[in-house]
């Protein structure tokens, strides 16, 4: 990670050891596939250079956005000034006053130069600041994972003309953790929930979440805040939309209209977390802009992190990794809205094949992808079905699901036929744990969403009957003879289905729980409830932790462990 965080009153030897960690080299990467008979091009290493001798990154589309102008022309001389004021360590020059974006050494001056909104003397703001001054660790995490991602959202909000201070909301969202989920099924840095993600184009299906989607997931989030803006024509009141609903937003302003009152967003009767809300992202604001009157300091060189490469269709991703030269925790990381072992075979959310790897891999990753034939491309090998064989006794051959091989090969149910030819993964597939739990999520969902009675789905761009029924938790046949269909017809897109429900109450999978707060959530927090027959290893499993911390945050041992008891699960560790 390039980001440097530390608290200006550590003890010398204290901050050494803090500066020292934040420069160690990424993991090992422990779970790669094997050796590839390509000649694999080393990625070039390009030290770290001040963003206005250019960052040697020119196959991202956001190398060009640095260059371009102040985002936010009114505020510019107020950014500029409060930067200058705020930020000691800031090395800009200034042009007329005004200075550039890619004149900035550090991102966070350049964030400070775009702040717009207004500022307010309210308690709930002070209460928000004293909180985040005395949590630096909170803040050190989040903005550690916002290496990554933070230089793409400021050039989009830029390019946009928004304040730049709504690049700190997933701080306030999801303390920049792309794998981070609610007890309302909201996903990905912004927290997208299911409907609003599908509302603003973002595709969610067993292979991709585009809610996790560094790129979309910006691209929607900007989307919805402009829309919410267009519509109140204030920011905080877009702001709160953007965490309770226009509705609810609304619904609050006519309240007061009625009634003579004012219709701010101070003023206006909003839900208690929404009123805590934007308080939090104006407390934030005040943290960023003047971080050592808090004893903080915060540094992200102003330098794209990751370049966009098209694959050209469908690749394994530890085969991606490899030829890389980067770690399967690492490059997930980077495209967290894939939670299966490969990339859509049908592309993103646009219907592109994009993947997001470091800047300075980039133009080596492409080298090593022009020699890798398409079974090498998937990590995949052929299979020849035999007398007797079922896809469970075939999947078990190979170390994967009967589920697994249904979507490889877009099989419907029913024993393959004797004689065809079967893709089947070449090596054990190994996921990251946060891999394995937004899969387990998405499957969870799935199955949770067949209890819903009847609706009706459009059909998107490569979906077949089968997945669409392994997706909704029902039976392909029920499904395909609701719609007047057979098992194996093809699909257009487009096409509208009805879904029926098959499935009981009894069914039901009521483990999602309820979150743990705002900070809770953002770190990966939330309640479970425990069913008959559980015991502390099988919990622990389910949810990839080990027994000795499921019992650590809850306090127990075996024998206190009982039926509807309620646990506390920690799913990522900051």
């Amino acid at each position: 990670m390039r980001t440097q965080f530390y608290h200006l009153m550590l003890p010398a030897t204290a901050l050494c050891l803090a500066l020292a960690a934040c420069s160690t080299a990424p993991p090992k990467n422990t779970n790669a596939a094997a050796p590839l008979p390509i000649t694999v091009v080393p990625a070039i290493v390009v030290p770290d250079q001040p963003a206005d001798q250019g960052t040697g990154a020119a196959s991202t589309t956001e190398a060009g956005a640095a260059q371009g102008q102040v985002a936010n022309p009114a505020a510019a001389g107020q950014g500029t000034a409060q930067a200058q004021a705020s930020s000691g360590s800031s090395t800009a020059g200034t042009t007329a006053g005004v200075t550039g974006p890619a004149e900035y050494t550090n991102l966070f001056d350049r964030i400070r130069a775009g702040f717009a909104l207004p500022d307010s003397d309210h308690e709930a703001i002070d209460r928000e600041l004293d909180w985040y001054a005395g949590n630096p660790d909170y803040l050190d995490r989040a903005f550690s994972r916002a290496d990554l991602y933070l230089y793409h959202i400021v050039s989009q909000l830029e390019a946009r003309h928004m304040p730049l201070e709504l690049a700190l909301l997933p701080v306030v969202e999801s303390a920049f953790e792309p794998y981070a989920y609610s007890h309302s099924a909201a996903s990905g840095l912004w927290q997208f929930i299911p409907g609003t993600g599908s509302r603003f184009g973002l595709k969610q299906d067993w292979w991709y979440d585009g809610r996790r989607d560094v790129v979309e997931s910006t691209r929607a989030a900007l989307d919805y805040l402009q829309y919410l803006h267009d519509e109140f024509g204030d920011w905080l009141l877009a702001v709160a939309a953007y965490n309770c609903g226009e509705k609810n937003v609304e619904r609050a302003v006519r309240f007061n209209t009625a009634r003579g009152r004012p219709t701010d967003f101070w003023h206006l009767p909003l839900p208690a977390e929404t009123r805590a809300y934007v308080p939090k992202l104006l407390a934030m604001k005040r943290v960023v802009a003047t971080p050592e009157k808090y004893g903080l300091s915060f540094s992200i060189p102003n330098q794209p992190y990751f370049a966009q490469v098209d694959t050209g269709g469908q690749i394994d991703l530890r085969v991606a990794a490899q030829i890389a030269g980067v770690s399967n925790e690492d490059l997930y990381e980077l495209n967290p809205a894939y939670h299966r072992w490969a990339t859509d075979p049908s592309g993103d959310t646009a219907g592109h094949f994009t993947l997001l790897v470091p800047a300075d891999a980039a133009d080596a990753f492409r080298a090593n992808l022009a020699q890798l034939s398409d079974d090498q491309r998937t990590g995949l090998t052929h299979y020849t079905v035999r007398r007797g064989d079922s896809l469970n006794s075939v999947a078990r051959r190979f170390h994967t699901t009967a589920m697994a091989l249904r979507e490889l090969n877009d099989l419907p149910t029913g024993a393959p036929v004797r004689g065809s030819d079967l893709r089947v993964p070449a090596d054990t597939i190994s996921l990251p744990a946060k891999v394995l739990r937004a899969a387990a999520l998405v499957d969870s969902r799935a199955r949770r969403h067949g209890r819903r009675g009847r609706g009706r789905i459009v059909v998107r761009r490569g979906e077949t009957l089968w997945a669409i029924a392994h997706q909704h938790g029902v039976d392909v046949n029920t499904l395909a003879l609701e719609n007047g269909l057979q098992p194996g017809s093809v699909l257009r897109t487009g096409q509208h289905l009805r879904l029926a429900d098959t499935r009981t109450a009894g069914d039901a999978d009521d483990d999602a729980g309820t979150g743990a707060g705002a900070a809770g959530t953002a770190d990966g927090a939330r309640r479970i409830t425990v069913h008959r027959g559980d015991t502390l290893y099988r919990i622990a499993h389910r949810y990839h932790v080990s027994v000795a911390q499921l019992a650590s945050w809850n306090r127990l041992d075996e024998t206190s462990l009982r039926a509807g008891q309620k646990l506390l699960i920690h799913t990522s560790h900051p």
